[in-house]
């Protein structure tokens, strides 16, 4: 199975406190947004991508639109509000991957793990979780959290959902990915998480080269 994928690239990403739009802040001589965009393409069960864009946004709009990227501008009034009128604008019935711009470590063969493990869950939504303890060991923020199955995780961004029910507003039934991986830790909400990504990043970088 292959499903569309939507970046959420239209927030004000205020928690940086930077002049430059979040998904344009520079990382190892490229945007964040470019990284993540990468690893869907890497994807083998991604079969199409739109990035949401708002007025928060115009610099990324036109970076997307410069490198020949679909967007879908919403009006700006929420995450989820903002999710709801894309799926809506693109009549999106299926399943839907959706993710941040900010996960530059993310990877297409993590993605496609995570659309397997939803087509075999007979759930409509598949969050994927990170412990909050392995934000905390590398020294990185946590500014979001989600309860599931009465433990706090913290939020990577990346989820799958059933298009037809983001839309509906009865309960949606749930499950989730608790990983560890670097790639998925690896959110960046603040300018001291985009240091440590790329210090992280950097040495991973340099171990494989000595390596070879």
């Amino acid at each position: 199975m292959s499903i569309p994928a939507l970046i959420m690239a239209g927030g004000k990403g205020s928690r940086m406190g930077l002049p430059t739009e979040k998904p344009m802040i520079p990382f190892l001589c490229k945007p964040l947004i470019d990284w993540v965009i990468d690893a869907v393409l890497a994807s083998q069960k991604i079969s199409e991508f739109y990035v949401i864009t708002s007025a928060n946004t115009p610099k990324t709009e036109q970076h997307c639109q410069n490198m020949g990227w679909k967007i879908v501008h919403t009006d700006a009034k929420g995450y989820h509000e903002d999710l709801k009128q894309a799926i809506t604008k693109l009549n999106w019935k299926g399943p839907v991957l959706t993710m941040p711009s900010d996960v530059p470590a993310i990877t297409g063969e993590i993605l496609d793990k995570v659309i397997l493990e939803f087509e075999g869950c007979g759930k409509d939504f598949l969050a994927v979780f990170v412990p909050i303890e392995n934000r905390q060991k590398l020294g990185l923020s946590i500014s979001s959290t989600d309860e599931y199955q009465g433990i706090w995780y913290a939020v990577s961004g990346i989820n799958v959902i059933n298009g037809t029910k983001i839309l509906d507003e009865g309960k949606i039934e749930t499950t989730a990915i608790i990983t560890q991986e670097t790639e998925v830790t690896l959110n960046i909400n603040t300018t001291k998480d985009l240091e440590i990504a790329n210090q992280l990043i950097n040495k991973r970088e340099n171990n494989f080269g000595q390596n070879l």
